[in-house]
């Protein structure tokens, strides 16, 4: 009997390598592939959307590579989709990012700058945001199985987004401000953090992503 697929999406925006590996260490009963190539990523059970770097940058090889058509017809087709880092942003409407840059608009709501001056109990606050926070559980879900709410993940991003709907935030984080971290719809799952820079409660919720029955 085959192995289902986790397919990676690659456009040549992020550290692919180690969410591969994160994922062959907590889903040995799949198979994981990195690809570009829309034929093999289409016949994935499962399909993480990442991304690093610049919004503008991002945006233009999604485009490049048609994948801000692919990515909406996967999720519309039921298989279930994470999203991690810029790959969270991408899924919503618009970035304040490199002077305002639309997006794939699969998650409804704005991504927004830190800002130069942002502070907390007096003291100023460094951004990027980079390093570990606490995430809080604000509702239920299946990727939330055996993670402590208040958990903490690894976070490097100088954006942070704000869904337009708050049904949909299911984490949430502080950082001189409250954002949103964690969003969910359907089939549909992402995370502001680094899931696989995220140590055991990272891998948990890698591991649960290859679990997840999204029809039940």
């Amino acid at each position: 009997m085959s192995k289902a697929t986790i397919a990676v999406i690659d456009y040549g925006m992020g550290n692919l390598h180690s969410v591969a590996s994160a994922l062959e260490h907590v889903a040995p009963n799949h198979d994981i592939v990195v690809s570009s190539e829309v034929e093999v990523i289409a016949n994935a059970e499962r399909i993480i959307f990442p991304g690093v770097g610049a919004m503008r940058d991002c945006m233009a090889e999604i485009k490049r590579l048609n994948f801000h058509r692919l990515v909406p017809e996967l999720i519309a087709s039921g298989k279930p989709v994470l999203g991690i880092c810029v790959g969270m942003q991408a899924l919503m409407t618009h970035s304040e990012e490199n002077g305002g840059v639309e997006a794939i608009n699969q998650l409804p709501g704005e991504v927004k700058f830190f800002g130069e001056h942002l502070t907390e109990n007096g003291e100023r606050l460094k951004v990027p945001h980079m390093g570990w926070n606490t995430v809080s559980q604000t509702a239920d879900h299946p990727i939330w199985h055996g993670i402590e709410d208040n958990a903490h993940f690894y976070f490097v991003h100088s954006y942070y987004a704000k869904s337009e709907k708050k049904d949909l935030v299911i984490g949430s984080c502080q950082y001189g401000l409250e954002f949103d971290v964690v969003l969910a719809k359907d089939n549909l799952a992402a995370v502001q953090f680094h899931p696989e820079k995220s140590h055991s409660n990272g891998l948990q919720l890698l591991k649960n992503f290859s679990q997840w029955n999204t029809g039940a």
